[in-house]
């Protein structure tokens, strides 16, 4: 049966939302408390526990004796992946509960928010519990007379920090294999959406895993995960955000005790459209739903769209039209398909960089004022920008919203130019019939992830990260295993 938007805000009134950490298998409320406010209507959800330095020293210590005391680490493998799978079954039985309490704390729109933020987490966690006892060590050959075995191991307590904008997927992305891997975890969710993560941590407990495996604290960076970067006893950090942030993060791995930091960045990805694109049409509209979908919220969003002067008018009106149809509007009627930017300070941040372009000689071409303000919420009509420079800050600058930035070209090798000519190296997009230059583009390109006649593709089987300022590692696929083990060698002598 079809759930419409009143049978979601009828849910809406009842919802039990979280209001504690979950530390150590249970509850706790120390510390102080800060609201949540939801941006669909600016009002306050909920009263969450703060974390403070005192509640993150209990999280790491709750977490060290897990690792260095408790059963996790020393479990078979085969015996972690079977809490793994029942924690996706029961994010699965829960799936409704969490996808409407994501959409209520960042804005995005609830059907998004199930068949795709929902269906990213669950499937994660059962990818990494059926890889869990599939992992082999390695005994390289050698001199008859020795034996050398490289194992690895679970490389300790692990720090994870996540943003708001995909709270539930990028939590998942970190946490299930670094719980594969046998590992402990202190998570920290954004203070703007800290209410699903306090959830995924008491749905942990109730699918079995052992007190203090994984700890949920609630607080913002500064204080909170400022803490976590700083602590003796964190083993790695792992963190999804800005570059600035991330810098932050370095620092306190420096000025403590040197663990290793794992960083997913930010992104200013092109997406380069030639003439000879299969279909430019599917191309504007992929362009379009890839920078308008999720708010424009996405570190590898396809900000940039650098098209062929050739094809540059029919591309660009093409996104415009699309843009202008898009429904913005309430995040829990499933016909919507751009909700709320996750708050006002964040709203007044992208508003910023549309009147700065606007004033740097881009034509604005739709889009770019606030709408449905009478609601309180914090909406925004997507915007195009196009005559845009390569100098300019709508075309180097992250902006994180639905802000898309059209530059032209007039051959390939401009093109590759254009496209890395930015800090960032997380994604690109590139359209084009012609094998050749698919592949001698892709590798020309500078970004952890190339789309070809797509966008926003793929699975976990393959692994995802950045170059440059974008960041350093990977998660998905077997690949992330490799932030949360230590390689051991043993040599034998026979």
């Amino acid at each position: 049966m079809e759930v419409t938007r009143d049978d979601w805000i009828t849910r809406a009134k009842t919802l039990p939302l979280p209001g504690a950490h979950v530390i150590d298998g249970a509850p706790h409320h120390g510390g102080g408390t800060f609201s949540v406010v939801s941006p669909r209507d600016g009002r306050i959800l909920a009263e969450v526990a703060d974390a403070g330095v005192t509640e993150v020293d209990l999280a790491v210590a709750t977490a060290r004796r897990a690792f260095d005391d408790g059963p996790w680490p020393r479990l078979a493998p085969a015996e972690r992946g079977r809490v793994l799978n029942r924690m996706a079954d029961l994010f699965e039985e829960h799936r409704a509960e969490l996808a409407l309490t994501v959409s209520l704390e960042m804005g995005k729109p609830i059907t998004d928010a199930h068949d795709i933020e929902l269906r990213a987490l669950i499937n994660t966690f059962r990818w990494y519990g059926q890889l869990a006892d599939k992992l082999t060590d390695e005994s390289p050959h050698t001199a008859p007379d020795a034996l050398a075995l490289v194992t690895r191991e679970p490389a300790g307590v692990v720090g994870a920090v996540v943003p708001w904008n995909f709270p539930l997927t990028l939590a998942g992305w970190k946490v299930a294999p670094a719980l594969a891997a046998g590992c402990t975890v202190v998570l920290k969710p954004s203070e703007n959406s800290p209410l699903s993560a306090l959830r995924l941590g008491t749905l942990a407990i109730e699918a079995g895993l052992p007190p203090g495996v994984l700890n949920v604290v609630a607080g913002d960076g500064p204080v909170a995960g400022r803490a976590l970067g700083l602590h003796p006893d964190v083993d790695v950090l792992a963190f999804t955000g800005s570059t600035a942030v991330g810098r932050h993060f370095l620092r306190y791995a420096a000025d403590s005790n040197l663990k290793r930091v794992w960083l997913e960045l930010g992104g200013k990805s092109p997406n380069i459209v030639l003439p000879d694109a299969p279909d430019l049409e599917q191309a504007a509209a992929t362009a379009a739903w890839g920078i308008f979908f999720n708010q424009g919220e996405m570190c590898t969003a396809p900000s940039r769209l650098l098209v062929h002067s050739s094809v540059a008018e029919q591309v660009t009106d093409a996104v415009v039209a699309r843009a202008r149809a898009l429904r913005v509007g309430d995040p829990l009627d499933p016909a919507t398909e751009m909700g709320a930017l996750v708050g006002t300070g964040h709203l007044d941040r992208v508003l910023g960089h549309i009147h700065t372009g606007t004033g740097s000689g881009a034509r604005l071409r739709t889009g770019g004022e606030r709408v449905l303000a009478d609601t309180g919420g914090t909406y925004l009509a997507p915007a195009v920008f196009d005559r845009v420079t390569p100098d300019s800050r709508l075309a180097r600058e992250e902006i994180f919203g639905p802000v898309l930035s059209v530059l032209t070209f007039d051959d390939l090798d401009e093109a590759v130019r254009l496209a890395n000519a930015t800090e960032y190296g997380l994604a690109a997009g590139l359209w084009t019939s012609d094998l050749s230059t698919a592949h001698r583009v892709s590798r020309a390109l500078k970004a952890g992830t190339v789309w070809v006649n797509c966008y926003e593709e793929g699975d976990l089987t393959v692994p995802f990260g950045g170059m440059k300022q974008s960041g350093n590692g990977r998660d998905k696929s077997a690949h992330a295993l490799e932030k949360y083990t230590e390689l051991k060698t043993t040599w034998i002598q026979l």
